[in-house]
């Protein structure tokens, strides 16, 4: 089962811009931050690594989509 032509599109342009987010989020480099004294923190950096591997979860399920394959697709 393929998707749509207009919901590839929508799901590659997601997939583009998880991308840049992930590319953000590994660029803040949280664990060169969780060295500095908590009073030069900009951001809790167990947040930021949260944040990046909730990205990566979700950029896993974007490609899931992308290539066709359904939940339902599936026979238990």
């Amino acid at each position: 089962m393929s998707a749509p032509r207009d919901e590839n599109d929508f799901l590659h342009e997601l997939e583009i811009e998880i991308e840049a987010e992930v590319t953000l989020a590994e660029a803040s480099r949280p664990a060169e931050v969780a060295e500095l004294p908590v009073t030069e923190w900009l951001f809790d950096p167990t947040d930021a690594e949260r944040e990046e591997i909730e990205l990566r979860g979700l950029l896993d399920a974007v490609e899931v989509l992308e290539d066709g394959s359904r939940p339902d697709d599936h026979v238990a």
